[in-house]
């Protein structure tokens, strides 16, 4: 299947997003939810369930479901071998350092590990510990082993009733139903490994909306890709004046819309995935669709984004290992840090991981050119006995 660049260059943009929120500098409030009230992870979320739907969807209608199934598995466990990779880094090497320089940022991240090192390193291989920053791979590891049934459903059934459980889903997550789950699980077993709050800032059950809707429209794409997808006037409109309110209001306030007011903010929580910022999510989808391919014909390409982006898994494991690293040497963002130190700190950072998705890239071109020449040798072979009886 064509590689689409558009989307590439867009993963990359989340990516630097991403990067420049967390890396400890100066620059790391401003990149914070630039754009309004949604930060560069739900469109990252959004973008990689549409390119997942499109491409399994393809391998579904090609070669059949449980090919599609199989691919997803093994996405599934590139991703936790990843983020096995990253937590082994996190408790030795960054937890030697941090504690060595007594880095207050680095021991928050991983306070529950230095409480019970056996029964967090355990439960977060189990994915039930996951330490802040390294919490987002497991709700996508949760996503591509439930992928396969939501797609198959979806191509088969249709997706309507996909898409109103996930709906109901998202709805319940406001009212904690994660949280209300853990409790009945711990009533049920009586056992308390891992407390509440070390699973992860995200709410998966609202968080699997972004997902199931990537997939969905991902899906839709490769089944149908020559289909127009246009939205009414009054939609763009509307879109329109809701994310320039947004985009006003987070700049005139900063990234929390009602300050000290814990319960309207939650209309705009990012970790529940509120449903104003769920609107104002849609509010830039729906600009992005009816106006990126005019932009896409008019800007220049960036290269360089849809290189990082093609490479997304590797360049966001290496961002996340080169801010656990700039937090053990820097420490948390300072205002009396010189302001040259920040720009070395970012500028270091995306040589590198621009280097890693170059490397990336050409390690997978070789990948396929060997597996290309592997098909070539079965196919071979396979062709000989058939050669032998026509003589």
């Amino acid at each position: 299947m064509k590689r689409r660049v558009d989307l590439d260059a867009a993963r990359g943009l989340m990516l630097v997003l991403m990067a420049l929120t967390h890396l400890p500098t100066r620059f790391s409030g401003p990149a914070g939810q630039p754009f309004g009230f949604v930060s560069a992870a739900e469109g990252f979320v959004m973008l990689s369930a549409y390119m997942a739907g499109m491409v399994y969807t393809s391998r579904a209608l090609k070669d059949g479901i449980p090919a599609m199934r199989t691919a997803f598995l093994l996405r599934a466990l590139k991703i936790y071998g990843c983020q096995a990779a990253l937590l082994l880094f996190l408790f030795t090497f960054i937890a030697v350092l941090g504690l060595t320089f007594d880095r207050d940022e680095v021991k928050g991240l991983m306070g529950f590990f230095l409480q019970e090192p056996l029964t967090a390193f355990i439960g977060s291989l189990l994915l039930l510990y996951n330490p802040p920053l390294l919490d987002i791979l497991p709700i996508y590891i949760v996503f591509m082993l439930v992928s396969p049934l939501l797609l198959a459903h979806g191509v088969s059934r249709g997706w309507f009733a996909v898409l109103g459980g996930s709906l109901l889903l998202w709805l319940l997550a406001q009212f904690d139903l994660g949280d209300r789950l853990y409790a009945a699980g711990i009533a049920l077993s009586g056992l308390t490994t891992v407390p509440p709050k070390a699973y992860g800032s995200f709410e998966i059950f609202g968080w699997q909306f972004l997902w199931v809707l990537g997939l969905w429209m991902g899906s839709s794409a490769a089944q149908k890709p020559d289909a127009e997808r246009r939205f009414p006037r009054a939609v763009v409109l509307l879109a329109l004046v809701y994310a320039l309110t947004a985009f006003v209001w987070r700049q005139a306030v900063g990234q929390v819309p009602f300050g000290d007011n814990g319960a309207l903010n939650l209309l705009f929580d990012k970790w529940h995935v509120g449903p104003l910022r769920l609107f104002n999510f849609f509010a830039l989808l729906v600009l992005a669709m009816h106006y990126g391919p005019r932009l896409l014909d008019r800007l220049p390409r960036l290269t360089w984004l849809e290189v990082m982006g093609s490479a997304s898994l590797p360049v966001f494991c290496a961002h996340l290992v080169l801010v656990l690293l700039a937090l053990v040497q820097f420490g948390a963002p300072k205002p009396d840090r010189p302001f040259a130190v920040d720009v070395l700190i970012v500028i270091g950072s995306f040589a590198a991981l621009y280097a890693v998705a170059l490397i990336s890239q050409r390690l997978d071109r070789y990948a396929a050119a060997v597996k290309e020449r592997w098909s070539r040798r079965q196919r071979r072979r396979r062709s000989r006995p058939n050669a032998n009886a026509m003589r």
